[in-house]
């Protein structure tokens, strides 16, 4: 038996493949000041309005013992606080210190250099190409995924 012929390229795996090996340049890049890309996700997150821990969690693709272990971290860092929410008292939104905004403004120097390097690493007419492609896609016939048994949700938003 032989292997059925491929008529298209394998866009899932040159996807997958490109978005691990950005994903561990960030993680690297991060960690050379203390971050992982998590906490990276939701300091930024949390400075641009007031989110619980459920909206970040959302918003960062994380289960719920995951962002608890990350708001730790951040907690034990002195970079964010759990805090009341001024407009809901049961929920808890995650402030950022002082500190903590000053790590993000890096963290967020850090991922525009590792996607710069990224898209730098192409000629610029290819650079603007891919962008406005990749766009297209998560705007339009890859916007939802479709529910399907043995598929993880994908992070809802980008870093």
């Amino acid at each position: 038996m032989t292997a059925p012929t491929r008529v298209e390229p394998d866009l899932s795996f040159l996807l997958d493949h490109t978005s691990h090996v950005l994903r561990t340049q960030m993680a690297a890049a991060l960690a050379e000041i203390g971050l992982t890309p998590r906490m990276h996700c939701v300091l930024v997150h949390a400075l641009g309005a007031e989110r619980t821990q459920i909206q970040l969690a959302e918003i960062g693709g994380m289960d719920k013992t995951t962002m608890v272990v990350t708001v730790d971290a951040l907690e034990k860092a002195g970079y964010a606080q759990r805090r009341p929410s001024s407009t809901d008292r049961r929920a808890r939104i995650i402030a950022v210190t002082p500190a903590g905004a000053q790590i993000a403004a890096r963290s967020q120097q850090i991922a525009d250099g590792v996607h710069a390097a990224a898209l730098d690493s192409l000629p610029a007419a290819e650079r603007d190409v891919l962008v406005r492609a990749l766009t297209r896609l998560t705007t339009g016939h890859l916007a939802a995924p479709v529910e399907a048994p043995g598929v993880r949700r994908a992070r809802a938003a980008a870093l």
